[in-house]
């Protein structure tokens, strides 16, 4: 916010690098990639504050998990349909598809902690009997 209280309207890649805590390479990366759009002053980037806010979806999806072309096809959906129902469906069928993924990941390591448990105490067990023996 400036003195005023209005909001910024224009980002450098300065200012969103330092804002996002990430790298102007990783910025410049994702516009390369067709998901930012800054417009440009000679060399300069000027970034909108659609830019940001695009920005800022693109780090969340990141950590939520969604690949960056499962990012571009929501923001392609959302510039089709301004309405944001397709949108919304298909953000409620990925994040079905990440929790699915994600439960049979926990339900992966939760053998994979029994097999080791196991492993664990017949160590322990054979340990215990060469020290009787010895």
């Amino acid at each position: 916010m400036s003195a005023t209280n209005t909001p910024q309207t224009t980002y450098s890649i300065s200012d969103l690098s330092k804002e996002f805590d990430i790298t102007t390479r990783s910025i410049r990366f994702y516009e390369d990639q067709g998901l930012l759009k800054p417009k440009r002053r000679g060399q300069t980037r000027i970034y909108s504050l659609k830019d940001r806010v695009r920005l800022k979806l693109i780090l969340r999806g990141k950590r939520l998990g969604f690949s960056l072309a499962e990012t571009r096809r929501l923001f392609e959906l959302y510039d089709a349909d301004k309405s944001s129902t397709t949108q919304l469906n298909t953000m409620l069928a990925l994040v079905e598809e990440k929790k699915s993924a994600l439960q049979q990941q926990m339900d992966d390591i939760k053998v994979v902690l029994m097999e080791l448990n196991s492993a664990e105490q017949q160590c322990r067990l054979a340990l215990e009997e060469s020290k009787v023996k010895a």
